[in-house]
């Protein structure tokens, strides 16, 4: 009988403690004056502006890409500072959402180093690649409201103009279909199926190249 009383009461302390946990979610999505639909849109607009920036090509089933950051940097030093001006709009998102100042240092020291780098000519446009501001932010951001308010998707901050799209289709006349997991999922990833297919054409047309190249040379050398 104790036994059944002590299991009763870790039942309902636990229920209570998350409960409670939901309930200071709200509170402190009502305390910076949002909601979650709220949070979740101007996420989306800082993922949208994240990819444009560091990674509107990218790899294949990766978040590796080239943006409009890399591009900037091929002109010097207008350029970069062009993408640090860019960038400070993550910054002004993230705030807008409630991420404290502190928090968002990383990604400015990280902005910053990115400018000073895009300066050296080739080998700046190159590490520019790698060194992305605006996803820095974006993670940082992303962090924050899944502590502070519980939102742990993200799909909408992976791939947010296929999302957004892909929310508009759901809620059209045809939803059912594009609600259904293996079409969402499929149109989630159109771009990287593209890409593959992109690869193996540039593939197969460079391996053809090397055959012609070969070939010609041992006709006019008579090594073939």
């Amino acid at each position: 009988m104790d036994k059944f009383k002590k299991l009763s009461r870790f039942k309902a302390k636990k229920s209570s403690n998350t409960n409670g946990s939901v309930v200071d979610y709200q509170a402190k999505l009502a305390k910076q004056g949002l909601t979650r639909e709220q949070v979740i849109a101007t996420e989306r607009k800082l993922a949208k502006f994240a990819n444009t920036m560091d990674s509107l090509v990218r790899v294949p089933f990766t978040k590796q890409g080239i943006g409009a950051d890399a591009a900037l940097s091929t002109i010097p030093l207008a350029g970069d500072v062009a993408g640090l001006i860019l960038t400070s709009y993550a910054f002004i998102l993230g705030r807008q959402l409630g991420v404290p100042a502190d928090k968002m240092t990383p990604a400015v020291r990280l902005a910053l180093i990115d400018m000073v780098v895009g300066i050296v000519p080739g080998i700046g446009t190159l590490l520019d690649i790698f060194i992305r501001p605006s996803r820095k932010t974006l993670g940082i951001v992303h962090e924050h409201l899944h502590q502070e308010y519980g939102i742990t998707e993200t799909m909408h901050m992976d791939r947010p103009f296929l999302h957004q799209s892909l929310e508009d289709k759901q809620q059209s006349r045809f939803g059912a279909f594009w609600r259904n997991p293996i079409v969402a999922w499929l149109y989630l990833h159109i771009p990287d199926m593209l890409g593959l297919i992109v690869i193996v054409f540039v593939g197969w047309g460079i391996w053809t190249a090397i055959n012609w190249l070969v070939g010609l040379f041992g006709q006019s050398t008579g090594f073939g």
